[in-house]
């Protein structure tokens, strides 16, 4: 993964960029398995989406997100992956590999920064997660932030 500046990559500007949620504020937020390969963003996939770095001073890179839940706005909640290693961080649950990542690395999901997502910036779906792991992450997700 790359980091991209081409200005027509989706989620990166205007009304459907990427952005973070505050996930304590974000209202009522019901974590549900409902994949459906049909090209748009569901909870239980991966898709990929412009990523702002934490910093937001307008870098970022185009990176595979796990949609974990639809808000009443039809924007999607999501948490970012990554390949690299986070063994014992209680910030980061590790989802093993997949499809989404082409060299077959593993994976780890950042439960700790909560992203909103346009169905409109996102660059392509990847993968349904298999719902054993998605549970994974939708539980500690409801732990950390109380959502059902």
């Amino acid at each position: 993964m790359t980091a991209h500046t081409d200005e027509n990559v989706p989620g990166r500007f205007g009304p459907t960029a990427t952005t973070e949620a505050d996930a304590r504020n974000v209202g009522r937020v019901r974590t549900e398995y409902s994949p459906a390969h049909d090209g748009d963003p569901d909870p239980g996939e991966i898709v990929w989406t412009w990523v702002p770095f934490e910093e937001n001073d307008g870098r970022g890179k185009d990176r595979p997100v796990l949609v974990v839940a639809r808000e009443a706005a039809g924007t999607l909640l999501a948490v970012q992956l990554s390949s690299k290693r986070h063994d014992g961080d209680r910030e980061w649950v590790p989802i093993g590999s997949g499809p989404w990542d082409r060299s077959g690395r593993e994976s780890w999901v950042d439960v700790d920064r909560v992203l909103r997502l346009h169905e409109q910036g996102m660059r392509r779906e990847a993968c349904a997660l298999d719902r054993g792991r998605f549970n994974l992450v939708g539980n500690r997700l409801a732990e950390r932030y109380g959502w059902s």
